[in-house]
C-alpha cells in the first residue's frame, strides 16, 4: 500500500499520524524460527540484514509485517544516507514496524488500521532492532511541528478506520514531508574538475509520459568512496545517445549513461522550467523501477482526505 503526498498537515480525530521513516521499504514474512525480507519490488532481501532476519523470528506467530528498514544517525533519526554504508561498516540498523497484513490463518487487511496495529504490538517482541511505530491521533500539526524540530523526514497521516489496499495508492494513507525530496534517474555525469576524482555531478531526469524530462545537476552530498562506487556503476551503462531532449548545461563535457540508476535527492525548490534548485545526492534506490520515476507533486489537501468516521481502539 503506497501513499499520497499532500501538501500540508491537519487534525482530525479520525486519523492517527506516525513518523515518516527515511529508508527502505520492507515486508516481513515471518513465523517462529524462520524470518524472509522482500524489497516493494519483491525481491528477496534477506541477506542483506541478517541480523533484522534473526530479530523477527522470535515472533509466535505466522504472520506478514509491513515496515520500513532505517539506519539511525546519534539523535535517532532515520537517515537514507546512512543506509548506503550497510554492510560496508557499522551503522544502527532498525526495521521499523507499522502494520500487520496476516497473522496465522487470518488476513487482516480488511479489518481498521487501529486493529490490525493492536494486534501488531501485542505480537512484535521486545528487540532493540524491530521498532513498533507509534501515532498520535487526531493532531497532525502538532505532530508534524514535532517532526520539522527534531529534523525529521515528516509524518504519515492514516485513516484510524482504514482498510490496507495492496499495491495502491490510497488516499488513506497521506504523507507530509518536511523538506523537499525526490527520486530521480541518472541520465549522465560530468567531468571532474580540480581535486575531484571520477566525475563532477550527476545529471538527472525523471518520466514524463514515455520520455525524459531534464531535472537538473546534484554535484554535492557525495563521499570519496560513493563517487568511486557511482562511477563504476555508470561506466558500464556509457552510451552515445542522448536520453533526453532538452540542452543541459555544459552539455559538451557530459557523458551520457542509459537511464537505468535510481537515487534520491533533496532540493529546496522546483523552479517554472521542471528543474530542481541545489539538489544534494542522498544516496541510490534499488526498490524503484527508473520508469516508475516520476516528478511527485503535493496534492491539496481538499482533494485527496476522504470523509471519514471516527474509530477508537
Amino acid at each position: 500500500m503506497l501513499a499520497t503526498l499532500t501538501d500540508g498537515p491537519f487534525d482530525d480525530p479520525d486519523w492517527v499520524f506516525e513518523t515518516k521513516w527515511d529508508g527502505f521499504r520492507a515486508i516481513a514474512v515471518v513465523g517462529p524460527g524462520h524470518a524472509k525480507l522482500y524489497s516493494r519490488r519483491g525481491h528477496d532481501i534477506s541477506d542483506k540484514y541478517p541480523t533484522i532476519c534473526e530479530a523477527l523470528t522470535a515472533i509466535k506467530h505466522e504472520a506478514v509485517l509491513d515496515g520500513e528498514m532505517v539506519a539511525l544517525d546519534s539523535h535517532g533519526r532515520s537517515r537514507f544516507q546512512l543506509l548506503q554504508n550497510a554492510g560496508r561498516e557499522h551503522v544502527r540498523l532498525r526495521y521499523c514496524v507499522f502494520d500487520l497484513l496476516y497473522c496465522d490463518d487470518k488476513d487482516l487487511r480488511r479489518w481498521p488500521l487501529l486493529k490490525r496495529k493492536d494486534m501488531l504490538e501485542k505480537i512484535l517482541p521486545k528487540n532493540r532492532l524491530l521498532i513498533y511505530s507509534t501515532d498520535v491521533v487526531g493532531k497532525g500539526i502538532k505532530a508534524f511541528e514535532a517532526a520539522k524540530r527534531a529534523r525529521k523526514e515528516g509524518v504519515m497521516a492514516k485513516l484510524a478506520s482504514g482498510r490496507y489496499h495492496s499495491g495502491q495508492r490510497s488516499r488513506e494513507w497521506l504523507k507530509v514531508k518536511v523538506s523537499h525530496e525526490q527520486e530521480v534517474v541518472i541520465v549522465g555525469f560530468t567531468a571532474p574538475r580540480r581535486s575531484r576524482k571520477y566525475f563532477g555531478a550527476l545529471v538527472l531526469a525523471v518520466r514524463d509520459g514515455k520520455s525524459w524530462k531534464y531535472a537538473g545537476r546534484a554535484g554535492t552530498g557525495f563521499s570519496h568512496e560513493m563517487l568511486r562506487s557511482l562511477h563504476q556503476m555508470m561506466v558500464p551503462l556509457i552510451t552515445k545517445t542522448k536520453p533526453i531532449a532538452a540542452k543541459v548545461p555544459n552539455e559538451a563535457e557530459t557523458t551520457w549513461v542509459k537511464p537505468k540508476l535510481v537515487a534520491e535527492v533533496k532540493f529546496t525548490e522546483w523552479t517554472e522550467a521542471g528543474e530542481m534548485r541545489h539538489p544534494v545526492f542522498l544516496g541510490l534506490r534499488t526498490d524503484k523501477k527508473a520508469t516508475d520515476v516520476t516528478r511527485e507533486m503535493p496534492k491539496p489537501l481538499s482533494d485527496v482526505k476522504p470523509a471519514s468516521k471516527a474509530r477508537s481502539r
